[in-house]
């Protein structure tokens, strides 16, 4: 079973896919991998994408309060969620702006990739703004709020900041 906020996440196979037998952590290639014990095949996990936007209106940056069976409930972070297989990466984001704030948003620059050692998302994260229109929390957060960067709530996740203070670095808002 998976921990909290990690839907969607994929699980090491307690069987081999090719044989059906029995798999067990074995050492390959420096890493841990499920090894079938009856002919050896090694499982190589994917890493699973998701998406998160950096969306402003004006000098302000929406967030959202993390809810409840999510990583982290209760701070703030950017709206984000899975990307579904097949599925475009742009597409995705602007799904998932919908999904989580209610707003139909325009995608702009891929601010960055994010990853980190043992975390088996990668993060796409696009910078998107919003005319028109007031958010309403939805899908995984509790509530949703404009924010200017001098009055930002506890964030998440560390990379939240990263990825904030290198898009201002590059696109500086004054508050």
């Amino acid at each position: 079973m998976s921990e909290p906020g990690t839907r969607g996440v994929e699980e090491p196979p307690l069987y081999c896919t090719g044989c059906g037998s029995l798999t067990e952590e074995r050492s390959v290639e420096e890493r841990m991998r499920p090894v079938c014990i009856a002919c050896g095949k090694v499982a190589y996990l994917d890493p699973k994408l998701a998406v998160a936007l950096l969306l402003t209106r004006g000098d302000r940056i929406l967030l959202g309060k993390r809810g409840p069976g999510t990583r982290e409930p209760g701070k703030w972070s950017f709206p984000a969620g899975f990307v579904e297989r097949g599925e475009p990466v742009e597409r995705a984001a602007v799904r998932e702006a919908r999904e989580e704030t209610g707003l139909d948003v325009t995608i702009g620059e891929l601010i960055g990739l994010y990853s980190s050692e043992g975390d088996p998302v990668v993060l796409a994260v696009y910078a998107a703004t919003c005319a028109a229109g007031r958010p309403v929390a939805g899908d995984d957060l509790t509530e949703v709020g404009w924010f200017t960067t001098s009055m930002l709530p506890e964030l998440a996740f560390p990379r939240d900041r990263r990825i904030m203070n290198e898009w201002l670095v590059a696109h500086p808002i004054s508050d």
